[in-house]
């Protein structure tokens, strides 16, 4: 599957006289290894996958992600929210008709806590997450919040989507381990790294309608969108290692060459 991503992008860069930039997305400390990025760019390489020289750790750059945030903490954009996993899905649960249908099932809709509250427990060190306030976003957007819209390239050209990004709810934006997350860091760095075409599996395609938004609120131009299919088994299930699918490493130990992966995966030399 990430082959294919790659080739997809390699494929794209190519044909528009573009570069393909590399990022290494490990905000992630418990999950993220140096040995995992060696392996990612030994694979890239053995594919015949080139890249910018400049590779982009966001690891590095946690100051970077927290700057942002703080921008939305100044505006008001975004609160301090106190509740559990557990105690989201409860609340979830009791009352499903009141949350948005996100793309992962009803989505948590909040509020921020009286400040008495909230110093209250801040002085006890309860853990939070920054949660990005859906009512002020879409407040503080005014009339552009209902032309909100990105562009999507498929096989007719490209297509204007229209923006839902309150299918998300009140998304989380800064995680207490990482300071940032995943749809904060990704836009941050698009933006910087003047990213104008993101080609990923269909499987992310909803982010879109959320990082528009968070474009739309740092008054950023948002890039191009392609949505690629997934790679699948032959019961047309998404391949992934925890299902034992083979890896780039192991098809080279077995003597199978690069070509022949580029090839199955619909790439010619």
């Amino acid at each position: 599957g990430h082959a294919f991503s790659a080739l997809t992008a390699s494929d794209a860069a190519r044909r528009a006289g573009g570069r393909l930039i590399l990022r290494i997305e490990d905000i992630d400390a418990g999950r993220c290894k140096p040995e995992f990025e060696a392996g990612i760019c030994e694979d890239l390489a053995w594919l015949g996958v080139s890249w910018d020289a400049s590779v982009r750790r966001q690891s590095e750059h946690v100051a970077d992600y927290q700057r942002a945030l703080g921008v939305l903490i100044e505006r008001g954009l975004v609160y301090r929210c106190f509740k559990t996993r557990a105690e989201i899905l409860d609340e979830i649960a009791r009352a499903p008709h009141l949350s948005p249908k996100g793309p992962d099932g009803p989505a948590y809709v909040g509020a921020p806590l009286a400040a008495y509250e909230e110093r209250s427990l801040l002085a006890s060190g309860a853990p939070f997450a920054w949660r990005l306030s859906a009512a002020a976003a879409r407040e503080a957007l005014g009339p552009l919040y209902e032309r909100l819209c990105f562009m999507v390239e498929g096989e007719n050209g490209e297509r204007a989507v229209e923006a839902k990004p309150e299918i998300f709810g009140d998304v989380i934006l800064g995680r207490k381990d990482s300071g940032t997350s995943y749809h904060l860091a990704s836009t941050h760095d698009d933006a910087l790294q003047g990213v104008t075409h993101v080609i990923r599996g269909e499987d992310l395609a909803a982010a879109a309608h959320l990082h528009a938004l968070l474009y739309a609120l740092f008054g950023r131009p948002a890039p191009v969108y392609r949505h690629h299919r997934l790679i699948t088994d032959e019961r047309g299930r998404r391949l992934a290692k925890r299902d034992h699918a083979a890896t780039l490493r192991a098809l080279r130990d077995a003597g199978v060459t690069a070509a022949e992966v580029r090839a199955r995966l619909g790439f010619s030399d």
